[in-house]
């Protein structure tokens, strides 16, 4: 499995910003899910997240994005870095400790959360900005004391945790998504020979229904001729 970029989420904001890349391409190289890129495109997805340039940090070359928007098929390649970094291990569990001059922040940053991430479970909320769950209840059901004027804001921006860490929970929880999406990306258009199949014997169903209406017609008016000399001979 060869490795993403380094921020995928962020990296998927820019590439949609700057580039004509299509959206599978852009989720194969930042392993997402094509239709969390189509979420982005549209806004409804990863809103507050600055972009960033994968050009500059090494991951990707102008070349590369470049032949890969002149061939909807191409798969991006990530740029072989000549610096190799040490994995990022968590050693640490329980909450992240938040300072005191960021604690007030926590809850707008559990809004942002709870609607641009509603995959995430409470445990991983709890280790990226450090709150309780009993907190997290009452910002989703509206009861928190200050529910009237929170605002959701981004936990990178804010400095409660790394985007790094935001993206390693959203894949972990991303794992069961991919299925679950397919089924919500909405009806297929049926395939020609099934639409079209009933066409046929209808159009044949009224021209036979107008063959027997002359038919008839004609009848009737046969019949007609042959009894009016009898009304004639009444006269």
């Amino acid at each position: 499995m060869t490795q993403g970029p380094l921020m995928p989420k962020a990296t998927a904001v820019w590439l949609v910003e700057n580039t004509s890349l299509a959206f599978e391409q852009i989720a194969d190289f930042c392993k997402l899910h094509p239709l969390e890129v189509k979420g982005i495109a549209d806004g409804e997805v990863a809103a507050g997240i600055k972009g960033f340039d994968p050009i500059t940090a090494g991951q990707l070359t102008r070349d590369e994005i470049e032949k890969a928007q002149k061939s909807p098929a191409y798969k991006l390649k990530v740029a072989v870095s000549k610096v190799k970094l040490p994995e990022v291990k968590r050693t640490t569990k329980g909450p992240r400790y938040t300072p005191l001059s960021r604690r007030q922040d926590r809850p707008n940053a559990i809004l942002w959360l709870l609607r641009n991430h509603p995959e995430l479970k409470d445990a991983q909320v709890i280790r990226l900005v450090g709150t309780t769950k009993s907190t997290i209840q009452q910002i989703r059901e509206r009861s928190h004391w200050n529910s009237g004027s929170l605002q959701p804001m981004d936990p990178v921006t804010l400095g409660l945790c790394t985007q790094i860490d935001l993206d390693f929970e959203v894949q972990r929880a991303a794992k069961d998504r991919p299925a679950a999406l397919a089924a919500d990306s909405g009806a297929s258009l049926l395939p020609t020979e099934v639409s079209t199949r009933d066409e046929a014997p209808e159009a044949d169903e009224h021209r036979h229904g107008g063959r027997e209406e002359r038919i008839n017609a004609d009848s009737v008016f046969a019949k007609l001729k042959g009894v009016r000399p009898a009304d004639d001979d009444e006269d």
